[in-house]
């Protein structure tokens, strides 16, 4: 069997085995595939890896010999299902391999925001401490978690798992699906779920004028849940205290994003998901989830 991955960087850059996916036949490893390339890749394959390249009904016609896709994700907005499930080619992805990492990359982010840790050592850096008569300076506002309240839109394994976290530290927990005035008045508000046609762009100009003045915005969800240009303002006014994200509308922001350089306003280039645990995790359950095919299983199978 030709087994072909059609973009390995980021999720596997070098530092995990292929091994067991290789124990399965023929391994072909591209680190990327652009558009151009995919047809060539794709040549011969019996089953293809895929993390983010996408691969529609068009695409799947060419691929005679294709008896199974992998999405290396949880995502799988990127495989035409309908496609795939009409020409009987298995689709399988990676099912809540993220959710610890992306609760503590957005409990980093607020973190980051309401501790300043990155504030002070650069200070610390440029001197201000040397300088300093005192034992301690205050250049910057540090807020306390315990007492607040968090509003969490998408309580999936995400979004529960940043809740028990931030009851951890105190907080209320207020869920959008159960109270969504609660949520949206909420202290800080975090994002964790899906984009849909219906949810895109939701945090607009009227979501915000809703928020509590001087809230905290988290996203590790999809950029397109938000209306830069209206944050950005909500920022600059000071209607919100700060945003942090890990996630852009626009990724890479070839155009630029209203929210870069903002000082109110961490981002981080989608990296929620990448420690080394995580993306292992990815890597195995890729194998395991081929090797059930190849056995007649249907581990975590989509169509």
């Amino acid at each position: 069997m030709k087994i072909v991955f059609l973009d390995s960087e980021i999720i596997n850059p070098g530092d995990i085995s292929w091994e067991e996916i290789k124990g399965l036949g023929t391994f072909v490893n591209y680190e990327r595939t652009p558009e151009d390339k995919l047809a060539e890749h794709l040549e011969g394959a019996e089953a293809v890896f895929t993390d983010g390249v996408s691969l529609s009904g068009e695409i799947l016609k060419g691929c005679p010999k294709l008896k199974f896709i992998g999405i290396a994700a949880t995502g799988f907005n990127h495989v035409d299902l309908d496609a795939a499930k009409e020409r009987g080619i298995a689709v399988c992805n990676v099912p809540a391999y993220s959710t610890d990492a992306v609760a503590q990359h957005t409990m980093a982010l607020l973190l980051s925001l309401t501790n300043q840790a990155e504030q002070y050592n650069r200070a610390i850096v440029n001197g201000w401490w040397h300088r300093c008569e005192n034992y301690t300076f205050t250049a910057y506002p540090l807020r306390l978690l315990a007492g607040k309240s968090i509003g969490i839109v998408g309580y999936g394994n995400i979004g529960k798992k940043v809740g028990e976290i931030a009851r951890a530290f105190g907080m209320t927990v207020n869920v959008y699906s159960q109270d969504r005035e609660a949520a949206v008045k909420s202290d800080v508000v975090s994002f964790h779920c899906p984009l849909t046609p219906e949810n895109k762009g939701m945090v607009n100009r009227e979501f915000i004028s809703r928020m509590k003045d001087g809230a905290i915005l988290l996203n590790t969800a999809r950029g397109g849940l938000i209306d830069e240009e209206a944050l950005a303002e909500a920022l600059w006014s000071g209607k919100l205290a700060a945003a942090g994200l890990d996630v852009l509308a626009e990724e890479p922001p070839k155009k630029g994003s209203p929210l870069i350089g903002l000082k109110n306003c961490i981002i981080t280039p989608h990296i929620a998901f990448i420690p080394i645990e995580t993306r292992k995790k990815v890597v195995d359950t890729c194998a395991a989830n081929l090797k059930s095919f190849l056995e007649g299983g249907n581990l975590n199978r989509l169509v």
